[in-house]
């Protein structure tokens, strides 16, 4: 197996591609009583158009597949659900999508194995039928509504809209009623079979496991496939402009919700090798603008124009790319023009060296605290993975972010032109 480490934690992966493509990578961790183990595919709601390598066939599904297909995999011929099997088991199991992978995964302390074998087995042996599908259409229909009534996800949904005209981020994981319709056991075996093909896998697994041990359990449970070719997936030409400025909606909420935006339209190709440098660069601005320590959170809360420290966070893929800040305030307009003034005086004047050297350190300390929790570990080494990142290069190129290089993304990234806001205001 290949080792990768981190000196700077005392960490080791191991990481194995087996011969039918999966990628397994273990994280020991010796003094933990919990085993987690996540399984991922490089399959999310982005992935609506593609050629499959088995026939060449271009297939455009409607949105909502991959998450329609996460909710079926549990289902089982033998009319049992292998999420109650495992919660029957004192397991603790969930899946879920996200924008560029479908994950099933649990945690636990007490029978692992028996969690494997039915982990492994579900995952590998899917069940569709045109009863058991139109069924879930009307469960999933319901998940739609609620979150139509949710102002948490409009406002999410709406800033996606601000900042993109025809890239597929801007739809819904889940679809619309409309689109999850057209949903039939054939669109969900020719999903199945071309992106839950092991090649196109990635399971990861962290706990007090002897590594060769645990690798030699996973092979005895996997279903001999044979090696498929590269996925081909079509999207959108990249948009270099916002789709617009603004948007609102007016909800039952008991203060206005607002999401301010930049979108990157920096090249990820050209970015790729810099991309954790970045996004560390990225998480000290956003810190240093309106983090919980800085000078303009604290005015603003103390005046009462924002209710809590807001989240921040920087979204990206090879197809996307964005910086959010969102919270809550009675004055989202001003909060924005805040921001703005912030940004515009640090790239006149530069950044203050004491102050990011003091957020630099409190970033640094949120990666080493990850290392603590097995779940957090394993869900961060498949993310990662499935943008083509080594998560510990997050603690080895900290130091290599400088004042200087900050200051150059801070120029590149937070562009007026590239800024929007959506708001969710009171009904």
């Amino acid at each position: 197996m290949k080792v990768i480490e981190s000196l700077n934690i005392k960490e080791k992966a191991y990481i194995e591609k087996l011969e039918n493509g999966l990628t397994v990578i273990i994280i020991p961790k010796q003094n933990s009583n919990k085993k987690y183990v996540i399984w991922g595919t490089h399959f999310g709601s982005i992935d609506n158009r593609f050629i499959m390598p088995q026939t060449g066939e271009e297939v455009f599904i409607p949105d909502g597949v991959a998450h329609f297909l996460e909710h079926k995999m549990f289902e089982q011929e033998n009319g049992t659900n292998s999420l109650d099997t495992l919660m029957a088991l004192g397991i603790d199991a969930n899946a879920y999508t996200t924008n560029d992978h479908t994950a099933y995964l649990f945690e636990c302390t007490n029978n692992f194995y028996e969690g494997l074998d039915e982990l492994m087995d579900y995952v590998q042996h899917p069940y569709f039928t045109d009863e058991n599908v139109e069924k879930e259409k009307g469960i999933i229909g319901q998940e739609i509504g609620m979150y139509d009534d949710d102002p948490g996800w409009q406002l999410y949904m709406n800033a996606m809209d601000c900042m993109y005209k025809q890239n597929p981020i801007k739809i819904d994981i889940a679809g619309t009623v409309e689109s999850i319709s057209k949903i039939t056991p054939d669109v969900l075996y020719k999903c199945y079979n071309t992106f839950y093909n092991p090649s196109n896998m990635v399971m990861v697994l962290c706990g007090n496991f002897e590594p060769e041990q645990i690798l030699q359990e996973i092979k005895k449970r996997i279903v001999p496939k044979e090696l498929q070719g590269e996925i081909k997936r079509i999207y959108p030409e990249k948009e270099n402009t916002i789709n617009k400025p603004y948007k609102e909606v007016a909800m039952e909420v008991s203060s206005p919700m607002f999401a301010i935006g930049y979108k990157d339209c920096e090249d990820f190709e050209q970015e790729k090798e810099h991309i954790v440098a970045k996004h560390i660069a990225i998480e000290i601005l956003l810190n240093m603008i309106i983090g919980k320590s800085s000078k303009l959170y604290k005015e603003l809360y103390e005046s009462g124009e924002i209710l809590s420290e807001p989240d921040l966070s920087y979204e990206f893929s090879s197809q996307y790319a964005h910086i959010l800040i969102s919270g809550q305030s009675k004055n989202p307009e001003k909060i924005q023009n805040e921001i703005k003034k912030i940004v515009e005086e640090y790239k006149q004047n530069g950044l203050d060296k004491e102050h990011f050297e003091r957020i630099k350190k409190k970033i640094y300390g949120d990666y080493v605290v990850e290392y603590n929790s097995v779940g957090d570990i394993a869900r961060m080494f498949l993310s990662d993975k499935m943008k083509q990142i080594n998560s510990f290069d997050y603690i080895e190129e900290y130091s290599s972010v400088t004042k200087e290089y900050t200051e150059e993304i801070l120029k590149n990234v937070f562009k007026e032109e590239n800024m929007i806001m959506s708001v969710v205001k009171c009904k």
